[in-house]
């Protein structure tokens, strides 16, 4: 398979507690880079009813780990923070990283984990916009003005570091707006090659005189053949309860088969105009997930 157009894999870390207790955030993300894998990513959960790791420690752990790899959020949810503490950690986590952090951005995550924040829900998107307006200037060491606090106080966190990459997540009106407008790239999950391709058109259209924001890809595999590994329709009905979608809408989302069956299935990501697949592994052994995901890789370059 070829194509003039590069397509990079990263895995998001497994989940906590691991079923293999040798299988640490730092050897996952080490693992991840020996095979050749492009990134190593985490989500930022407050309050989902299971166990799971804090953004910053969990990746600051990761980037410790390694040299290469991305460093990425899948995603970070700033607006349910104060702007400082937002900014704050993602000065910090590039600069122990060495500047390879990507910041994934939602303003998801059900209103149980806004409310456990003391932060309305309905306030979300609006606090999304101010967050990514005003990010980027503190981040590059700009003092900023707080139009939306008491006294309209300035801002000036002391901090200079290279401004990361921010991929706005969700395939919602106003994700894509929000990713024309003020973001490097858009983040869907779950979506087909089909969908992908409508959402770049729209893309080019919102975006007017900006650069056409990159397309990275959340996706969901499971290879090989291991003992109760979960096939494609399994997997689209567990995506059809969670999110109320139907199983057709879904079916030709989860990766599955051998890894050149995947490789085939990534290439029409690909076309479609992603550049970034972000992959979820939903069963079988963490580690032998990420070496099947890595071969196909292979075989699509």
């Amino acid at each position: 398979m070829s194509s003039a157009k590069k397509l990079t894999l990263g895995v998001i870390l497994p989940p906590i507690p691991a079923t293999d207790p040798a299988l640490t955030v730092p050897a996952a993300a080490r693992f991840a880079e020996e095979l050749g894998l492009d990134g190593v990513w985490q989500g930022d959960h407050l309050a989902i009813g299971r166990p799971s790791l804090d953004l910053g420690v969990g990746l600051a752990a990761a980037a410790a780990a390694t040299t290469r790899v991305r460093i990425g959020a899948s995603v970070f949810v700033p607006a349910i923070r104060p702007l400082a503490w937002a900014a704050k950690l993602a000065a910090s986590l590039q600069e122990v990283s060495g500047g390879r952090l990507v910041l994934g951005i939602g303003s998801g995550g059900g209103e149980a984990q806004w409310a456990a924040a003391g932060i309305p829900y309905a306030e979300r998107g609006p606090r999304t916009d101010h967050a990514l307006t005003l990010l980027p200037r503190l981040l590059s060491g700009e003092t900023v003005l707080l139009p939306d606090e008491p006294g309209e106080p300035e801002l000036d966190l002391a901090v200079r570091v290279p401004v990361p990459p921010f991929w706005v997540g969700n395939d919602s009106p106003p994700a894509l707006r929000r990713a024309a407008r003020l973001g490097q790239g858009w983040f869907p999950s779950l979506v087909s090659p089909d969908r992908v391709r409508a959402g770049r058109a729209q893309l080019a259209e919102l975006a007017g005189d900006r650069p056409l924001p990159t397309i990275a890809v959340g996706a969901v595999s499971a290879l090989g053949d291991e003992p109760g590994l979960a096939d494609r329709h399994g997997i689209a009905e567990q995506i059809s309860r969670a999110y109320q979608r139907s199983v057709a809408e879904v079916l030709s989302v989860p990766l599955t088969g051998t890894p050149a069956q995947a490789a085939e299935q990534l290439a029409a990501y690909r076309e479609a105009g992603a550049e970034h697949i972000v992959c979820g592994f939903a069963g079988g052994a963490w580690r032998r997930q990420a070496e099947l995901l890595a071969e196909a890789g292979r075989l699509l370059d």
